[in-house]
């Protein structure tokens, strides 16, 4: 039998350089995940800068005549984009033309105020997905959660901050059995949870509209529209920086959800057996590990935190009263949020603050810069296109798939195995 010498740089451990800190740190950050988000983010911009170029008057006019000069629509092209991106930043982060300091920084709470419920739903999808479950009920679960805490604050009379407390509790105690149906009937029957939240939305939409249209439940008193009454200052979340701003404590409480789940998923027992779950259900339950009650309790919880977006809505946002649409979409847009995310706590925090950038400047860019609403609903598209195929943005940037060596490391295994060859 043949045996390999002791010799040649592969048997000499003490001969290998180990590679730098800061090599190390570059490849996890190359092969992570959070890189594909960024990535993501970066080329739906660099499409959205092709459409806002596409579509403007200077540009196409410029355009007739490009061969002759080329300068001119060159530089149309950067007056479009560089416009269109600046009105995005003064009217989400800071309006650089503003008189005062005060008045500059508005947007940035106003975008502070459209992040907080999509923090929140977000927080409520990413957990759900987090166990292995399509929690697409984010809807209904703000709609139950709306109504819960409507009837709390206009139909029953304590004082500040009895009313607020007692009001949230039940906006988020009704979203979570909300969506607890879908994770009882997932654990009990295998029913498939995307379905039943799908058809609860429905429900939810529908029982509402009854609610609302009703005198004594939902509808305001001497009203035929269905729209609730105004909510009473006792159960009104409190401004954070006084009534110059429309920021409130809802993202403080969006805030805390986001510390809370961090703790659930990486420091409690109880996340460690949702990831578990996510991960394998079927090794989880011979190691045993009872995942139908896992469904259960991951929706009870998911739900409850969509219920704080719904909450944060009418007594925050929507004070004067609250209609059929109070959900604006919320509850799909934190699908994806969490998937920008990915699903991580901190990583919710961050599209979803994203998100709300975009929701605000993009009433900039349009009133400023003339630039169709649509094309932002077009960036964030094109960011969760980017991000459900992650395979794609990695080869677009020459970045090594995940289980798959780099070209460098493949180089020196093959050196090696020739020279153990030899």
């Amino acid at each position: 039998m043949t045996t390999v010498q002791d010799e040649g740089p592969l048997a000499e451990p003490s001969t290998l350089v180990a590679p730098s800190r800061w090599r190390v740190a570059f490849q996890a950050i190359v092969n992570g995940n959070g890189i594909v988000s960024v990535l993501a983010v970066l080329i739906a911009v660099l499409v959205g800068s092709i459409m806002i170029a596409a579509t403007n008057e200077e540009v196409q006019a410029s355009a007739g005549y490009f061969f002759s000069r080329p300068s001119d629509m060159l530089g149309a092209v950067w007056h479009a984009v560089t416009g269109a991106y600046a009105a995005l930043f003064r009217g989400a982060i800071y309006n650089f033309n503003a008189d005062t300091f005060a008045i500059g920084i508005r947007p940035l709470t106003q975008t502070l105020t459209f992040a907080t419920p999509l923090i929140a739903a977000g927080l409520g999808v990413a957990l759900a997905f987090r166990a292995g479950l399509f929690n697409i009920g984010g809807q209904g679960q703000m709609l139950m959660a709306a109504a819960a805490a409507g009837y709390v604050a206009t139909q029953m009379d304590m004082p500040f901050p009895l009313h607020l407390i007692v009001a949230v509790i039940a906006g988020m105690v009704a979203a979570a059995l909300w969506a607890g149906i879908a994770g009882y009937l997932k654990a009990r029957t295998g029913a498939h949870e995307v379905i039943t939240t799908i058809m609860l939305n429905h429900i939810a939409f529908y029982l509402l509209a009854w609610m609302l249209a009703t005198q004594g439940l939902l509808q305001a008193s001497g009203s035929n529209n269905p729209k609730s009454a105004p909510m009473p200052d006792s159960a009104v979340l409190p401004l954070i920086l006084g009534p110059s701003y429309k920021l409130h404590a809802g993202f403080l409480v969006a805030l805390a959800a986001v510390a809370f789940t961090w703790w659930l998923l990486e420091r409690s027992s109880l996340g460690f057996r949702f990831r578990a779950v996510g991960e394998n259900p079927a090794a989880a339950r011979v190691a045993g590990i009872d995942v139908g009650r896992m469904y259960f309790t991951v929706m009870l919880i998911a739900g409850a935190l969509v219920g704080i977006a719904g909450v944060s809505q009418i007594l925050g946002t929507e004070t004067s009263g609250f209609g059929g649409a109070i959900d604006a979409g919320i509850g799909f847009d934190a699908i994806t949020v969490a998937l920008l995310g990915r699903s991580r706590p901190l990583g919710v925090l961050a599209a979803g603050l994203l998100f709300g950038a975009f929701k605000t400047g993009g009433f900039t860019m349009q009133s400023s810069q003339g630039i169709p609403i649509e094309i932002v609903l077009v960036v964030q598209s094109l960011i969760v296109l980017f991000i459900a195929a992650p395979p794609l943005v990695r080869a677009m940037f020459g970045l090594p798939q995940p289980g798959q060596p780099t070209r460098r490391k493949a180089r020196a295994a093959q050196r090696a195995k020739k020279e153990v060859s030899a």
